[in-house]
């Protein structure tokens, strides 16, 4: 038995995506498919004294429009970084949370480095945050894998060619998957990932869900691993 999840290398992504992570026996970043302008992709949101902001990567999409994700290039002006506003925007939200300099200068490094490829960096970020929530599932890039098509036969390819006996899905995907029998078909069982989303100590007034995962980390250092994986209860 061998379950599969299969996502887009999303930038700093929330800690559902890592809770998905954690579940299965292999992860692949789907970064062979067409890059999608102003998603998850290259953005993803923080907590401030204010509210949510996001935290938005400039990237290369001029005349450019069918590249994907693998050839999708960090826009960079010259000396001038979208990369260092981003790292200010945490200083100055976060620098007061009570791990953030466990983490900050670890994440600042990643985009100091100045990147080419947006999905490098996410796929970076991603790796070490979960060294850090102590997941151990090995990750592969669907761009190495031999494998075509598009939408859910393109996944069924992936799940064919790594020998997976299971697909876990997030559940926004169910509408689609349910229009077709080609998992079934190739005896691949389809499952959902449902996250119930756990409350954590956050700075700022009330909690606020679906932050980046280092709203997670600089708030509760260690025990985030822990803490992810108290959503990690229903199945479907």
């Amino acid at each position: 038995m061998k379950s599969v999840a299969i996502m887009q290398p999303t930038f700093l992504p929330w800690i559902g995506y890592f809770a998905l992570i954690d579940r299965v026996d292999e992860f692949i970043f789907l970064d062979n498919v067409q890059f999608d302008k102003r998603s998850w992709q290259q953005r993803n949101k923080i907590k401030t004294a204010n509210g949510d902001i996001w935290l938005s990567v400039a990237v290369s999409t001029k005349g450019k429009r069918d590249q994907i994700i693998k050839q999708t290039e960090i826009l960079y002006e010259g000396d001038k970084s979208p990369l260092d506003k981003i790292e200010k925007s945490i200083e100055f939200n976060y620098s007061k949370a009570p791990f953030y300099e466990h983490y900050a200068s670890d994440v600042f490094s990643f985009l100091r480095n100045r990147p080419k490829y947006i999905s490098d960096l996410n796929q970076d970020l991603i790796k070490w945050a979960c060294e850090k929530l102590n997941i151990k599932t090995p990750f592969i890039k669907a761009s190495d894998l031999d494998v075509k098509g598009e939408k859910e036969i393109l996944l069924l390819d992936i799940c064919q060619v790594l020998s997976a006996t299971s697909y876990v899905s997030p559940p926004g995907s169910k509408t689609y998957l349910a229009e077709t029998d080609a998992f079934n078909k190739a005896k691949i069982d389809v499952m959902y990932h449902e996250y119930i989303h756990p409350e954590y100590t956050q700075l700022y007034h009330d909690f606020l869900p679906y932050m980046c995962i280092l709203d997670l980390l600089f708030n509760e250092g260690p025990a985030s691993g822990d803490i992810m994986r108290q959503g990690m209860i229903k199945r479907s």
